[in-house]
């Protein structure tokens, strides 16, 4: 069974920034597509950036140009490097996978909800 954990959450000051990683146990990690999701107060869980199997990346408006999506197929894991963080970005920021893209944007995704990492953003 896929299972994925995330990692790399905290507390930060705005401007600040930090990365976020993501472990995956599995076969066949370089196929998958892969995504980073996060959930704010009240608010539904929303995607952010995506990464494909071939390497595409992907991003919501509100994050592009501030958030870098990667993955190193040889150790199973993906990361979010976070830059100029804003109080807006506060959430709890989870991973998960699929056979493609169009799938994570649907979130028709291949392994449960993990418990997240959290990021705060805060003066």
């Amino acid at each position: 069974q896929l299972h994925l954990v995330e990692s790399g959450g905290g507390l930060v000051h705005p401007g600040g920034s930090l990365r976020l990683s993501c472990a995956e146990t599995g076969s066949d990690f370089s196929l998958r597509a892969l995504g980073w999701y996060r959930q704010a107060p009240g608010k539904q869980r929303e995607l952010v950036a995506t990464i494909s199997g071939g390497g595409i990346t992907t991003y919501v408006d509100s994050v592009a140009g501030r958030f870098a999506i990667s993955r190193d197929n040889a150790l199973n894991r993906m990361y979010l490097q976070m830059t100029n963080l804003q109080p807006e970005d506060t959430a709890v920021y989870y991973c998960n996978a699929a056979s493609t893209v169009s799938l994570l944007r649907v979130g028709a995704v291949s392994a449960s909800w993990g418990q997240g990492t959290q990021v705060t953003v805060s003066s």
